[in-house]
């Protein structure tokens, strides 16, 4: 496995395999892939939107579920597929961007409290950038959390559910508040965390360069 490619477990499904099989065979592209999960994304971000329906959450949580889904297919087709291209890297990295962003600041909004939604989509946004930068300076990427990628859709998902539930019982609507306070929070200190590690990956290549030329 390359060493800035996400771990996922997921990738050894049988299912996710056969379907990531079925796309390497046909004209699909990893890319065209890629940029499916900023539509489903969308799709999730509108029904997100519709906090009253419990029908929207489903919607919602489909949307969310699907394009985790394409984010490791993309990868699949890509790499076991032989499907790489050029601009397979940005791919890689800007629709994953553009569907957090449209998740989060579209649950900020649905949750009556727009500015958090859009905290946390930078948040995550800058958890991304410190891992891509841990790869810029020649480190081996970390995807580490507390609220990596994975860790704030999972989350996000529960909070549909919650929502859902929370809509059939008559609750006043807090679940996705607390989420993305969650969320927003967990991704600040996953910025610190992956900050630290970058820090402590330099000074140890510094010292093993000092000691070889010692």
């Amino acid at each position: 496995m390359s060493e800035n490619r996400r771990p996922i477990k997921s990738r050894s499904n049988r299912f996710i395999v056969a379907i990531s099989g079925m796309l390497a065979r046909s004209a699909v592209t990893p890319n065209q892939i890629s940029s499916a999960s900023v539509i489903f994304a969308a799709l999730g971000a509108i029904a997100l939107l519709r906090i009253d329906s419990p029908w929207a959450m489903i919607v919602a949580i489909a949307g969310i579920q699907l394009r985790l889904l394409c984010n490791v297919i993309d990868g699949l087709v890509a790499v076991e597929g032989g499907k790489k291209s050029v601009v397979g890297a940005l791919y890689n990295e800007f629709p994953d961007r553009l569907a957090d962003s449209l998740l989060l600041a579209a649950a900020g909004y649905a949750s009556g409290v727009p500015s958090l939604g859009w905290a946390s989509a930078l948040l995550a946004a800058l958890t991304a950038y410190v891992r891509v930068f841990g790869g810029a300076v020649g480190l081996e990427q970390r995807f580490i959390g507390p609220m990596a990628k994975q860790h704030r859709m999972a989350l996000l998902t529960l909070a549909c559910v919650a929502t859902a539930a929370e809509t059939l019982l008559h609750r006043h609507h807090v679940c996705l508040l607390i989420a993305l306070s969650i969320i927003a929070a967990g991704s600040a200190v996953t910025c610190i965390t992956r900050t630290r590690a970058i820090v402590r990956d330099l000074q140890e290549a510094n010292t093993s360069s000092g000691a070889t030329h010692a």
